[in-house]
């Protein structure tokens, strides 16, 4: 068998039963990065994870596998129409943006069209927040324990992956962001006694 057809069955076979429904896993030689996750967008079913493959493979097995949890944990909680400030904000931009286009007033249409980019940047910056970062972390890792995982062995294996990526894309220094999953997940593996402080999670 291809040895990317099997490892592509074996991942959708770790996956939760959502991940399998929502996730795309494609094969994209060409990218310099080992994982990319395209920012899903509302009108699209699927969400998409392209994978270098002969990049990937450099990884060990655990490394993969909660990589690929993490991934699909945070794909998984992106959602765009579940009641709040932001997604309200948008909608009635887009709303107002259509409504103004049929009457043909233009003014109108770029102050609707505003608020609606607003509130779409809003959306993009809170799953991205520190907070949505640490919580896909600790689902994958939750995931994992029902796939045969230790909670301390998921947590070192994701923290083994977040720099073995880094180190094979050839990038010489972690962003904030993973440093703080770093630590994080240093606590979580037992590896220290400090965590996360409660200011940086909100």
């Amino acid at each position: 068998m291809n040895p990317e057809i099997s490892e592509t069955s074996r991942l959708l076979d770790i996956m939760p039963a959502s991940g399998r429904m929502m996730t795309k896993i494609v094969g994209k030689p060409q990218q310099s990065t080992i994982i990319e996750t395209p920012f899903p967008l509302p009108w699209k079913n699927d969400r998409t994870i392209y994978l270098n493959f002969d990049l990937w493979m450099n990884l060990p097995k655990g490394q993969r596998d909660l990589t690929m949890l993490r991934t699909v944990s945070w794909l998984c909680e992106i959602k765009w129409f579940k009641p709040s400030l932001n997604q309200g904000i948008f909608i009635v931009g887009l709303v107002g943006a259509i409504s103004e286009l049929t009457q043909t007033d233009v003014v109108g249409v770029l102050v609707a069209g505003g608020l609606s980019t607003i509130g779409l940047t809003r959306i993009w910056q809170s799953n991205h927040s520190i907070q949505t970062e640490l919580a896909a972390d600790e689902m994958a890792i939750r995931v994992a324990t029902r796939r045969g995982y230790a909670e301390s062995e998921a947590a070192s294996y994701l923290l083994k992956g977040i720099e073995n990526v880094a180190r094979i894309e050839g990038r010489n220094n972690l962003n904030f962001t993973e440093l703080v999953r770093c630590q994080n997940l240093r606590a979580i593996a037992g590896f220290s006694p400090v965590g996360v402080p409660e200011n940086i999670r909100k």
